[in-house]
C-alpha cells in the first residue's frame, strides 16, 4: 500500500506496544494488593501481542521491499 507508514512510525508504534506490553505483563505478575486496580491488564497485555506481531510482518516487509500479499490471486 502506498502512501503506508514508514519505517521509523512502524518502529516507534513497535516500541510503544512492546513498552505497553511489558508494562501489563509486570502488574500480572505482582500481588493482587499491590496491583494498579481498574485496568484491564490482560486485555492490554492481548492487544499489545497483537499489534507487535502485525507490525513485525509490516516491518519485515518493509526492509525485504515486498509487500505481504493474501493467498488470493485478485
Amino acid at each position: 500500500m502506498p502512501g503506508g507508514p514508514g519505517l521509523l512510525a512502524s518502529s516507534i508504534v513497535f516500541l510503544i506496544a512492546l513498552g505497553l506490553g511489558v508494562t501489563a505483563n509486570l502488574q500480572m505478575r505482582r500481588p493482587y494488593e499491590r496491583r494498579w486496580h481498574g485496568i484491564p491488564w490482560f486485555a492490554i497485555q492481548f492487544i499489545a501481542v497483537v499489534i507487535c506481531f502485525t507490525l513485525i510482518m509490516h516491518i519485515g516487509s518493509l526492509l525485504a521491499g515486498h509487500e505481504l500479499g493474501g493467498r488470493t490471486r485478485y
